[in-house]
């Protein structure tokens, strides 16, 4: 019974995605792999580093993943689940066509597309010399269709010149037209074989720009910003505006800030925080257990001198967890703002 207990607590102190790898090993090799066919790029990469890292698991932590996933699978309901058309009626009758429009399209883009979607599972350096010589307006749509970090890392293999043009074409994309999309996700297909069919999408947008710049160098991303100023300054403002650094999280509520903080490692944090104002760090500490924070602070006050490039890196790295876990409604980044990193 007490080694029961102990399973149920190394078990609750496990991520998500630590408990999703365990349920993996638990299924065995042939449906492991029918589930991670329906998986992002992202997921799978995120999934299969947590399987390689796991060790000295028992059969009664096994037993117990199992009992926690049927148990959460016994609450879903599988009504219109795999029916676009259920969807789209659904929405169109709830918001009407032209609100709808635009939902429904941001739900269904690239469900069923092949050369833009084959895109994310590719190294960004690749995508740079994919569409390098594409017209900038090709390669803003392409960004936009990208997840930030993904997006952030092929704007870097951009010269100079070319990124700030890049950005201020994704800010002011609004839309695309189905034909559009759809031919260039044919063009791109042709590239790695197969059919397409796409559904129209809004693609970009300030906001999009923003997230872009939330994953790139900070030296980088001050330098991008201030040409679009001397170009654009009420842009430049609308976009520094929708970015959301490192000091932001001081706005996500206790709970939300207890949920990131299970899913980001110690060392990240440690070094993530040598750039933190006071503010933040206190809310963390208080967040955390109290020996917890102890050993944190005594850590801090310890560490040698840090690399402001490596702070910066913990911190987007520390970022995109707390993304990550926004868009699955897990926590709740609140208000955003401008400022840079310290």
């Amino acid at each position: 019974m007490p080694e029961q207990s102990s399973d149920a607590q190394k078990i609750q102190k496990l991520s998500g995605v630590e408990r999703s790898a365990l349920l993996m090993l638990g299924l065995g090799e042939k449906h492991a792999a029918e589930i991670l066919r329906h998986m992002g790029p992202k997921e799978v990469q995120e999934i299969g580093l947590a399987m390689a890292s796991l060790s000295n698991v028992t059969n009664s932590q096994m037993e117990l993943v199992m009992q926690d996933f049927v148990g959460a699978i016994g609450e879903q309901t599988s009504l219109g689940v795999g029916s676009d058309e259920y969807i789209r009626n659904m929405l169109t009758s709830a918001l009407g066509a032209d609100k709808a429009g635009g939902v429904i399209d941001r739900i269904l883009l690239g469900r069923n597309s092949k050369g833009l979607e084959q895109l994310k599972w590719m190294d960004p350096r690749a995508i740079a010399e994919l569409i390098r010589l594409e017209h900038p307006q090709i390669i803003s749509i392409v960004l936009s269709f990208l997840d930030p970090d993904q997006a952030a890392g092929v704007l870097a293999e951009f010269p100079e010149r070319v990124r700030t043009d890049i950005i201020m074409r994704v800010a002011a994309l609004e839309g695309i037209q189905p034909a559009a999309l759809q031919e260039l996700d044919e063009i791109l297909e042709k590239q790695f074989s197969g059919g397409s069919n796409v559904k129209s999408s809004t693609l970009g947008g300030v906001k999009k720009a923003a997230d872009i710049l939330n994953f790139v160098d900070g030296t980088m991303e001050a330098k991008v910003i201030e040409q679009i100023n001397e170009v654009d300054e009420d842009l430049s403002q609308q976009i520094q505006d929708n970015m959301f650094v490192f000091e932001n999280l001081i706005d996500v509520d206790d709970r939300g800030m207890q949920t990131l903080l299970r899913e980001v490692s110690s060392d990240q944090l440690l070094l993530a925080l040598r750039g933190a104002p006071t503010e933040l760090r206190d809310k963390i500490f208080k967040n955390m257990s109290s020996r917890a924070a102890e050993m944190l602070k005594d850590d801090l006050e310890a560490a040698p001198p840090a690399k402001l490039s490596d702070v910066e890196a913990a911190q987007k790295e520390i970022l995109t967890v707390a993304r990550r876990l926004a868009d699955a409604g897990e926590i709740n980044l609140g208000g955003s703002g401008g400022e840079e990193f310290v």
